[in-house]
């Protein structure tokens, strides 16, 4: 259908700007079925999406139709109920493409539609309003943030030369590529030792555009994190298990596990009751291997560059002991492979997790 596919797209326009709100689009169509107004949420605090498109419409949306890609909200927030001003629209027919998860909502904006009189359709391109809002959705559904494991490698597999040398693996094109994917998370996160290795900065450069930046996250159990780190500073968090203080960086001490690191899954429900939707873990490769082996990976965004490396020493993305046997391999589902530069891509998602 095509205007419920155009909500969709409009939605897609808020580039995560949104979170920890969902991103949301919709058109109104007037009761001869004419574009009468469409409008996406473009920012948390800033209008809903079916607001700015009911303003938009103005009297023509009297005997219309709504399109939107999420249920529209019952409750009270910085904007009245969504919900209510559709039904004060005087639209007949609300086009929705998935309910919302929230436990706010859960059905209740669909109810107080048709309870209204209203004709309200429900699962229009229902999977790829699932998919748009993939980091909103999980959260609510668990609490925790969407993880996407995220690394660059050579064909034969490997991260880095057997003498450390990494830079640069991916193309420019890769590269460039890497940062709008950390812009689109709330959260990035590595390991004391890559900070330790290549002291990165962990902000996002988009050309052309103005970043969102991700909260910066640091697993450092034994707080090994120099001082002069250029990731120590103003939006960061080293999660340890050791007190103590790292400039303007915020420490936040967790319960050990039994090897004596910071708990993955207790760090996850922290993340998450902070409201952050979604966390990007850029490596190195034991911490790869510790949200996997607990499976904490939702998807799986991996950049192939054309090189041998070579070298029985040279490490891998994911390290740890890994699985004894094929059967035991992590498999990615819906897999999907495009050409960045002279690298490719891989996208896939995980189907088995241990965090819900």
């Amino acid at each position: 259908m095509h205007w419920a596919a155009r909500a969709i797209e409009l939605a897609r326009q808020a580039d995560y700007w949104t979170s920890p709100n969902p991103m949301v689009g919709a058109v109104v169509l007037d009761a001869v079925g004419g574009l009468a107004g469409e409008g996406y949420h473009r920012q948390a605090g800033r209008p809903h999406a079916e607001q700015e498109a009911l303003e938009a419409a103005g009297e023509r949306a009297k005997g219309g139709t709504l399109y939107v890609n999420l249920e529209p909200c019952t409750h009270a927030h910085r904007e009245p109920p969504c919900a209510q001003a559709v039904v004060q629209s005087g639209v007949r027919r609300v086009v929705i493409s998935m309910a919302d998860p929230d436990q706010r909502v859960q059905g209740a904006g669909i109810e107080f539609l048709r309870s209204a009189g209203i004709e309200t359709v429900v699962g229009v391109h229902e999977d790829r309003a699932l998919r748009l809002n993939e980091f909103y959705v999980k959260h609510r559904l668990t609490g925790r943030p969407f993880v996407t494991a995220k690394f660059a490698m050579s064909l034969d597999g490997k991260i880095a030369t057997r003498s450390g040398e990494s830079r640069w693996i991916s193309s420019i094109e890769s590269r460039a590529h890497g940062h709008i994917l950390r812009s689109a998370h709330d959260a990035i996160l590595v390991g004391v030792g890559t900070v330790l290795a290549d002291d990165p900065e962990l902000t996002a450069r988009v050309e052309g555009r103005t970043a969102r930046q991700p909260l910066r996250v640091v697993l450092d159990s034994q707080l090994r994190t120099p001082p002069h780190a250029r990731v120590v500073g103003p939006n960061t968090l080293i999660a340890t298990t050791r007190s103590g203080q790292l400039g303007e960086a915020e420490t936040l001490v967790l319960a050990r596990t039994a090897e004596g690191r910071v708990g993955l899954g207790p760090l996850l429900d922290e993340l998450g009751r902070r409201g952050i939707l979604s966390l990007l873990v850029e490596g190195g490769a034991e911490v790869h291997a510790s949200f996997f082996a607990e499976g904490l990976v939702d998807k799986v965004q991996a950049y192939i560059a054309p090189l041998v490396i070579g070298g029985r020493e040279a490490p891998g993305p994911v390290g740890g002991q890994g699985v004894p046997s094929l059967a035991g391999a992590t498999k990615l589902r819906d897999v999907d492979a495009t050409r960045i530069g002279d690298d490719l891509w891989i996208t896939g998602y995980i189907d088995v997790h241990r965090d819900s």
